[in-house]
């Protein structure tokens, strides 16, 4: 089974026996094992920075490691627990809890997040308790979190299953990158408690459990990013400002522009706290003071090196590919262990610089209006002489080991023909062999979900948020908003109503003006609505994630006027396909 390790095929192995060795692969489950899955070396030998353990960093300060994608800091004080960070989920932060509560029963005094990435707010419930913690956050955590919840929910979750091979089968899996594997899919249990406290200014001072605290501001990764400083200690906390490998300037599960000179100016910022220990929320802890400026040092002069050298060659009319081909990290940055590139990766960090100061055009005007796909496939084929011959060329470089231009090419076939199975053969094993290269663990995980697509053997669906406790922590303006992005433009191209929605709960009303294929939402009830629905908001949102039947709830516990059939009518308009 050479086909599945990355090894080149004989020059004579007919084309059957590729088709064969897929299909034996497709009839195995998910949970099997696939043959020859392999890894880069490198990547292997990185698992080693992200086993299991309780790490203490000095008094009174904990890091656990290794028992999610991210860490979970305990910080003991003199009554009482501060924890930084809470896991993805309900599940992995038990494991922890289980471990801190070995070191102390002290009560959890605080809950301290320090962006809105879901392996680090997930699990806050699990962490408090019994207890009643003030939770602290920025004060743009909220709403990038009503982002993810409300608008691209679906397609940042099956991005994100891919880029940590959530649903790769166990042996598969080398690492994700920065931890050892997100544990989250939508069976898992969310566990988030709602901010108590936030704030918006670029820094705050607070003392919990008779600790003093600083919270700073410090935009990196993402815009809300704070780092945490305890001065008394020398210890830092860095965020997801810096771990053991390349930074993640551009994530492929889908992320918004991250500005990476505020990701620079924020190291600074930490360089020059002049901490003792640098207690990161993914990875290991350094130690040392002159070690962790030199680290933190060569961190921000890698993100600026990309950047500034990107705009140099932006600025000479270089495409996005063309200086991706131009742009390596110095020796003596990429000899670094912790800037190799299992996480992020420089290309991918040229192509989200270039598209943060200039948008998706590369300046080619080729690129201006490409031709559709399945024209441009049928140009394909045609100049190699045919569908059969463009196949017999994606086997060749296959073959060859040429495993891209194979993956290339299967794409035209498969836009020609789309329920061929020889070409989605083709796709599986050449995303098989190019995953088995890969030293960015992100990268490895995407191909090789996708290879298990191509082959029929994976189906990601849409996030169905399964806790009707989480939902009540999420505005009702941010499920309006969800509902524009949802509505079928066919199916309303010649509606034209409006509907009114009551939340005597909440006291809290809607307008969606429905109007040829756009849904306008205002937070007012609408002077004349066609149609009118009062409801409870918790209701509600149970009939808007899909944890109550709508049928049953319009009929049962929704006060309405305009009609049940025109209500089912106009709510079907947003119903996902």
């Amino acid at each position: 089974m050479e086909i599945f390790s990355g090894n080149r095929l004989k020059d004579n192995a007919p084309a059957l026996l590729l088709l064969f060795i897929s299909l034996l692969c497709s009839c195995m489950t998910a949970k099997s094992s696939s043959p020859g899955i392999e890894a880069s070396p490198d990547l292997k030998a990185h698992s080693f920075e992200l086993r299991q353990e309780v790490i203490r960093v000095t008094d009174g300060v904990y890091v656990a490691v290794g028992f999610g994608l991210a860490n979970s800091i305990l910080l003991e004080g003199k009554d009482g627990l501060v924890i930084v960070d809470t896991m993805e989920s309900a599940e992995a932060a038990q494991r922890v809890k289980a471990e801190f509560s070995k070191i102390t029963s002290k009560p959890v005094k605080a809950i301290i997040y320090t962006h809105f990435h879901s392996d680090h707010t997930q699990g806050a419930a699990v962490m408090a308790g019994k207890d009643t913690p003030e939770v602290y956050c920025h004060a743009l955590t909220l709403s990038h979190l009503e982002r993810i919840a409300g608008i691209t929910r679906e397609t940042t979750y099956r991005r994100a299953m891919r880029q940590f091979g959530s649903l790769l089968p166990e042996e598969n899996v080398i690492n994700a990158g920065i931890g050892p594997r997100l544990d989250f899919d939508e069976d898992k249990t969310i566990a988030f408690l709602p901010p108590t406290r936030t704030f918006s200014s670029d820094h705050i001072e607070i003392e919990a459990a008779g600790m003093r605290i600083v919270l700073v501001h410090a935009p990196g990764e993402t815009p809300d990013q704070i780092i945490v400083w305890l001065p008394e200690k020398k210890v830092l906390l860095p965020a997801d400002n810096f771990y053991r490998s390349f930074p993640n300037l551009y994530a492929i599960r889908g992320t918004a522009y991250r500005d990476v000179m505020l990701w620079v100016k924020s190291i600074d910022l930490m360089r020059e706290l002049d901490a003792d220990y640098l207690a990161p929320h993914h990875t290991r802890p350094v130690c040392g003071r002159e070690l962790i400026l030199e680290t933190l040092t060569n961190y921000r002069d890698a993100i600026q090196f990309v950047h500034d050298q990107t705009v140099r060659l932006m600025n000479k009319g270089l495409t996005p590919q063309e200086i991706v081909e131009k742009v390596k990290l110095p020796a003596h940055l990429a000899a670094q262990p912790y800037l190799k590139e299992y996480y992020g990766t420089v290309e991918w960090s040229v192509r989200a610089i270039f598209d943060g100061y200039l948008g998706w055009f590369s300046g080619n005007a080729a690129d201006l209006f490409p031709l559709r796909m399945h024209e441009k496939a049928n140009r394909m084929a045609e100049l190699a002489g045919g569908g059969e011959r463009l196949y017999s060329c994606a086997l060749e470089a296959f073959n060859k080991g040429d495993y891209q231009w194979a993956l290339e090419l299967s794409d035209h076939l498969l836009n020609l023909r789309p329920k061929d199975e020889r070409y989605a053969v083709l796709r599986s094993s050449a995303l098989r062999a190019l995953g088995n290269r890969q030293s960015a663990a992100t990268a490895r995980n995407y191909y090789l979900t996708q290879a298990m697509e191509a082959e029929g053997r994976l189906r990601i669906g849409t996030m169905k948020v399964r806790q009707a406790d989480f939902l009540k922590n999420i505005p009702l303006a941010a499920f309006f908003r969800g509902m524009a992005v949802r509505l079928n433009p066919d199916m309303s191209s010649e509606t034209d109503t409006v509907a009114g929605f009551r939340f005597p709960d909440t006291n809290e009303a809607f307008t969606v003006h429905v109007r040829r294929g756009v849904a306008e939402i205002r937070p007012v009830f609408p002077a004349k609505p066609e149609i009118s629905i009062t409801v409870e908001s918790t209701i509600w949102k149970e009939i808007a994630s899909g944890l109550r039947n709508p049928a049953l709830a319009l009929f049962k516990d929704v006060e309405k006027e305009g009609g049940i059939i025109k209500i089912i009518g106009f709510l079907s308009l947003f119903k996902e396909e």
